[in-house]
């Protein structure tokens, strides 16, 4: 069994603590971390590499920052093709060395967008563009794929609390979800929802709007999965004490078994 997590950490340095936990208790073989918040020289190696963890990370100085941890040897290659004069720390690959071949993995912290009438959003759109035309090439090599991250995409209306405060955000408006949806449509499979379609289920709670005592949710990290490894899918699961923390971040972990 293969343990892959994902999770927007929002500064790496702040919650070390909660992630070294996170790798004892729940043990994953891969984390995608986003939001990392540090140069790639301060990111805190050691501490992580003790725990029996391969590093690689792509980051910026006080702000966005990718990063993928695993138990098993790997090679990466940071930022997302198709705009060589991107200089945000959005995305890093993987391909990990297992038993039964090659597993390809992705952190990917796609741009919030907002505010939407902004420069921000059509940076989103072109991010999504560039995202949907790498991942056709990936399919194409028709292996075991995983592209794990804060999508800062709300799908559908059941992955909101409260779906009508969020009509006017970057995160849920119609072109957003329709280019999610174009992604998907080229043969992935969001892993949490070929297992369940119910509602309530979360991964991020807003700080400034008291969204964890209130469990005004909503779901934007995600794990997508190509056709190779969505049929290698045992189990989903959102480790939702994580946010309940003392210093927590705004994002809990989301995980998913591969059966290889």
């Amino acid at each position: 069994m293969l343990r892959i997590a994902t999770w927007n950490v929002n500064s790496i340095r702040q919650r070390l603590s909660h992630l070294l936990d996170y790798l004892k208790e729940a043990k994953p073989d891969a984390v995608c971390l986003q939001e990392t918040k540090c140069l790639d020289d301060a990111f805190p190696r050691l501490e992580i590499e003790d725990l029996g963890y391969n590093v690689a990370s792509h980051g910026q100085k006080g702000f966005n920052g990718v990063a993928i941890l695993a138990k098993r040897p790997f090679e990466t290659k940071p930022g997302l093709p198709g705009d060589p004069n991107d200089e945000q720390a959005r995305y890093i690959e993987a391909e990990l060395s297992t038993d039964k071949g090659a597993v390809r993995l992705a952190s990917i912290y796609l741009p919030n967008g907002n505010p939407a009438g902004s420069e921000k959003y059509p940076y989103k759109l072109a991010f999504m563009d560039r995202l949907i035309a790498h991942a056709r090439r990936l399919l194409a090599l028709e292996e075991p794929l995983i592209l794990a991250g804060d999508y800062n995409v709300i799908p559908e209306p059941r992955d909101a609390a409260k779906p009508e405060q969020w009509l006017d955000d970057a995160l849920f408006l119609p072109q957003t979800r329709a280019k999610f949806r174009e992604l998907l449509n080229l043969g992935l499979t969001d892993a949490l929802r070929a297992t369940t379609d119910s509602g309530g289920l979360y991964t991020f709670w807003d700080f400034k709007t008291f969204g964890w005592q209130r469990n005004n949710g909503i779901r934007i990290d995600h794990l997508l999965l190509s056709p190779q490894a969505a049929d290698r899918l045992a189990s989903v699961a959102i480790d939702k004490e994580m946010r309940g923390r003392d210093k927590a971040s705004d994002h809990t972990p989301i995980r998913i078994d591969l059966d290889l």
